[in-house]
């Protein structure tokens, strides 16, 4: 219904619902009966510190999905900056592999490679990948390309790679494998419409270019955690 005939009939009904009442539609009278406990504003009203708030608080949830946001421990006070305070962080606050991954993607890849540049100490590279590998999302896949690549820079990360665990190795090639597949121009993805940008530059395009970006980085640190993929 258009915003003027709507204001035309919620005007009518108001000064007489008798001559409407026979004609609303099923949705419409439902949509008057839920705001039915509303009263109009008065000019002395004001919205509180410009808040957003919907007008209607029965409105209709169908398709609104909200995404879980998974928040720091309250025992972890501040992010850890020192691999010390990492480490025990990593160990006593972090309850689940969740809770592991939101602290890696809180602390970001450059503040990863600082703490750990000197010191990435035995069997953390390890639970990284195995943590990483469980958890990765699609919207995360540069977040998790770019940890892997600082870590690479690390003191000893040939040496770590050495010693990975069998279980550890596995992780870290499901891993690559998640990524390379994320990164795969519209690759498991519906088709999408080629309608091209304001400045003219064709959508798909882009969406390849940023693949290619991907794949290369994918494949050049499969090379440096020594992982080789056999895709199908």
């Amino acid at each position: 219904m258009e915003h003027r005939d709507w204001k035309v009939t919620y005007e009518t009904f108001l000064s007489n619902p008798s001559i409407l009442c026979g004609k609303l539609t099923t949705t419409l009278k439902r949509d008057i009966v839920l705001a039915s406990h509303l009263k109009p504003l008065e000019k002395k009203d004001k919205m509180a510190n410009g808040r957003n708030v919907l007008w209607n608080s029965y409105a209709v949830k169908t398709n609104h999905k909200q995404e879980s946001k998974i928040e720091l421990p309250q025992e972890l006070e501040r992010l850890p900056e020192t691999s010390a305070e990492f480490y025990r962080d990593w160990r006593r606050c972090m309850k689940n592999n969740q809770e592991r991954y939101h602290l890696l993607l809180q602390l970001g890849s450059q503040n990863l490679g600082r703490i750990f540049q000197t010191d990435l100490a035995f069997g953390l590279l390890g639970e990284f990948l195995m943590v990483l590998n469980k958890n990765a999302r699609i919207e995360d896949c540069n977040a998790i390309l770019d940890i892997l690549e600082n870590l690479s820079g690390t003191k000893r990360f040939g040496l770590n790679v050495e010693l990975l665990s069998e279980k550890e190795k596995e992780s870290c090639r499901q891993l690559f494998e998640k990524l390379q597949k994320m990164g795969t121009p519209l690759g498991d993805f519906p088709a999408v419409p080629q309608v091209p940008n304001e400045d003219g530059t064709d959508v798909t395009e882009i969406h390849c270019q940023a693949g290619e970006v991907v794949e290369r980085k994918v494949l050049e640190l499969m090379s440096l955690y020594h992982i080789s993929l056999i895709m199908s």
